[in-house]
């Protein structure tokens, strides 16, 4: 099992910047990418970025140029630099992973417990 845990929601203005961190921890063995997705009230869950093991990353079009991702894969870890935030960026914000126990096995999803990103106009 892969745990991820989230760390660095909150309360910004709009136009301030935020940074969400995610951990992962439990038996890893293979992290194929990580990333980040974000879920408004009443919406769909939507991607907002993620990152392959090689450096490879994918941003929505709502967020190229504001957000950034990053990612450790000697800590398994991924952070998410948010700038000028906007009120629309208002979500409760996910971490996942695809990770595989062994060489031979599925690749699956895993999910963080979310972190609240609120953005004041």
């Amino acid at each position: 099992q892969v745990q991820l845990v989230e760390s660095g929601g909150g309360l910004v203005q709009a136009g301030g910047s935020l940074r969400l961190s995610c951990a992962a921890s439990g038996s890893i063995f293979d992290i194929k990418a990580m990333g980040w997705y974000r879920q408004a009230p009443g919406m769909q869950r939507e991607l907002v970025a993620t990152i392959s093991s090689g450096g490879s990353t994918n941003y929505a079009d709502s967020v190229k140029g504001r957000f950034t991702i990053s990612r450790d894969n000697a800590e398994n870890t991924v952070d998410l630099q948010m700038n000028s935030l906007k009120p629309e960026d208002t979500a409760v914000y996910y971490c996942n992973a695809v990770h595989r126990r062994t060489y031979n096995a599925p690749f699956f999803n895993y999910w963080g417990q979310g972190t609240q990103v609120t953005v004041s106009s």
